[in-house]
């Protein structure tokens, strides 16, 4: 079976759901993802702050955020710096509203 350009935009588009659905299924991820985007950008410590995890938990949940595409890091040793990484959010939110429609 040959797959056209509509199926195969079809099947990346469902795995970028599953992607973001998975690194949003846990609470500590979405509540990271919502202060982050009242606050632009942070450090793993401001998280550690303001979560009552500890660091190595803290840190695991951005490793799950990040690699899902949904934040970005950027080095300034020893710290990272966290950010929504606005275009996959938006990509994020367009595919989960069209799930839901």
């Amino acid at each position: 079976m040959r797959l056209n350009a509509e199926h195969i935009a079809y099947a990346q588009d469902t795995e970028a759901l599953a992607k973001f659905a998975k690194a949003l299924g846990h609470p500590t991820r979405m509540a990271i993802l919502k202060y982050l985007k009242k606050q632009s950008c942070c450090f793993t410590g401001d998280l550690v702050d303001v979560f009552p995890l500890a660091q190595s938990t803290v840190s695991q949940h951005l490793k799950e955020l990040k690699s899902a595409g949904l934040i970005q890091g950027e080095v300034y040793p020893p710290k990272i710096k966290y950010c929504i990484n606005q275009e996959n959010w938006n990509k994020a939110k367009t595919l989960l509203q069209h799930f839901f429609e």
